[in-house]
């Protein structure tokens, strides 16, 4: 097995679970962690084992890489992903992929120049790849999704629709299978200066309906999501990694149990991974479908006014 020299573009969270990823994986040397703030790279590199580098040395970073994970704030993912496919390297961005649609378009135009894989982080896709969501035999009619928890600070550069919401819509664009027709929302902004707190109302071309509420200024948190079909509900609580089933649809009640279950990052990292080794076709969430939720993602900040 050929070794991949990878990197980590930013230091905060989630930069540090890539990281530990990468470290922990077979046939990858994890040579150097980014990031333009003040001491979290120095801080995250010594706890990996790895060199850091810092604000002005980007090129010394990125030098040699063959795959890189975008970690940064959503502002920067299209820059730094677009230099980084530039010279040839695979890139996996955090979602959202961009902050606008045409940072996302630049992200994909530059993957298709260079013949590189572009993937993007929505994970939730992986635990619903290990219920089996993706195969039932129906369509939803509807959707309800709630996730929300307290004020952190983090992610405070993008709205709480790209920030928390866009994991929803994700779903329910794979799951609906075609695109939204109507979009009507309202979103409210109280610790920062875009919406904190979302709620929006989706109406799907193929009759599909969808209520979302995101907030990051809740007490407390919830992640959940309600599911009806023509034969019945389903009722998933995603923080639990439980669900309740009325269907009589074949679904996995261990999912938690699987390997790729326990771990939807390291199994999403993975599949980037082997799409890069040419072990798959592709990764678990290609950068077309990140850049299709976050036009819908947009369109939801846009109908609240966002």
């Amino acid at each position: 097995m050929t070794t991949l020299r990878a990197g980590v573009a930013g230091a905060g969270v989630f930069g540090g679970y890539h990281a530990r990823k990468y470290a922990e994986a077979q046939g990858v040397e994890l040579v150097g962690i980014y990031d333009r703030g003040t001491g979290r790279a120095e801080t995250l590199a010594e706890l990996i084992g790895a060199p850091c580098f810092l604000a002005g040395q980007w090129d010394d970073f990125i030098e040699g890489l063959d795959v890189l994970t975008i970690a940064a704030p959503a502002l920067a993912h299209a820059s730094l992903a677009v230099k980084a496919l530039e010279r040839g390297i695979h890139v996996y961005v955090e979602k959202p992929i961009a902050a606008t649609v045409q940072e996302s378009e630049a992200i994909l135009a530059a993957g298709r120049e260079a013949g590189k894989v572009v993937a993007c982080g929505h994970q939730e896709r992986i635990v619903f790849q290990e219920m089996g969501l993706f195969s039932t035999p129906e369509r939803p009619l509807r959707i309800e999704a709630v996730r929300k928890g307290p004020w952190t600070g983090r992610s405070d550069d993008v709205s709480v629709v790209l920030d928390l919401m866009i994991h929803d819509l994700d779903l329910a664009l794979s799951l609906a299978g075609d695109e939204a027709a109507q979009v009507t929302a309202a979103g409210r902004a109280v610790e920062s200066a875009l919406s904190d707190d979302t709620r929006a109302e989706i109406a799907f071309a193929g009759g599909m309906t969808a209520l979302f509420h995101a907030s990051r200024i809740a007490d407390g948190r919830e992640r959940s999501m309600r599911l009806v079909y023509p034969s019945g509900s389903l009722d998933i609580d995603f923080m639990n990694r439980t669900f309740e089933n009325s269907t009589g649809f074949d679904l996995n009640p261990h999912f938690a149990e699987t390997s790729r279950g326990r771990d939807p990052l390291g199994a999403s990292v993975s599949d980037f991974l082997a799409a890069v080794r040419g072990d798959k076709p592709r990764p678990a969430v290609t950068g077309e479908e990140a850049a299709r939720a976050l036009v819908l993602a947009l369109a939801v900040d846009q109908a609240a006014g966002a």
